[in-house]
């Protein structure tokens, strides 16, 4: 587990009390290579995107242990979590989740002006130019298409280098053409960089993009495999 980039070991999470409680996390084991992509699959509730916000120090487990890059989660503050993710896990979603009144460039330049980057909107301006958008820096969200929106956000998540890349349904708010053409881009640039990718997803052709996926239901992982495999399971 140690020169994993992502390795889960029985870990569980509950949300709610009492009569409410729900377990989301049953017992996860997870262990992710580094440069490996692979894809979250499953019904609605069954665990995939809370599975993401543990991956990313978003949210405390009850039970079990997490390591990312090497480094344990356990017994970290909130601040030292929030320096560490933003060194190492880049996160695109599904909402885009951009700052309105901030543009293009300004969103990309966030995270590295955080990290104390030397040079923040030089950085910026160059993912931005690489994701296809060298005409769109002072552009604001509400100025941009849903796809133009969704590659600054990839360009904001990879800005920083980080060693993993989490994709919770990257492509759901978008058309299938701009859908793809983002899908696209998204594989291509972790391949490029050798990032690993975890994507959470409901889209069969999409999940299967990735050299392996895992099936979760009711909070446990039932499948873990490379797509044919799955796909014939």
């Amino acid at each position: 587990m140690k020169d994993a980039a992502i390795a889960m070991r029985d870990v569980s999470l509950t949300l709610g009390e009492g009569a409410s409680a729900v377990k989301v996390l049953d017992r996860v084991s997870l262990e992710v290579a580094a440069g490996e992509a692979v894809g979250i699959v499953g019904p609605s509730g069954s665990g995939k995107s809370t599975l993401l916000m543990v991956l990313a120090g978003l949210e405390r487990i009850d039970s079990g242990t997490i390591r990312i890059a090497g480094q344990s989660l356990a017994g970290k503050n909130e601040d030292w979590i929030a320096s560490f993710r933003g060194r190492n896990i880049g996160i695109v979603f599904q909402s885009f989740h951009l700052i309105p009144n901030m543009t293009a460039l300004e969103n990309v330049a966030v995270p590295l002006e955080l990290a104390g980057h030397a040079d923040p909107f030089g950085l910026a301006a160059a993912e931005l130019s690489a994701v296809g958008l060298a005409g769109r820096f002072t552009h604001y969200p509400g100025e941009l298409s849903g796809g133009e929106q969704q590659r600054v956000a990839i360009a904001r998540a990879l800005a920083p280098a980080p060693h993993i890349l989490i994709a919770d349904e990257p492509t759901g708010n978008l058309d299938q053409a701009t859908g793809a053409q983002v899908a696209d881009l998204l594989f291509a640039k972790a391949a490029e960089r050798g990032t690993t990718l975890v994507l959470v997803t409901h889209d069969p052709a999409l999940a299967a993009r990735c050299g392996r996926q895992v099936a979760m239901r009711s909070g446990r992982i039932v499948e873990d495999a490379a797509p044919a495999r799955l796909a014939s399971a």
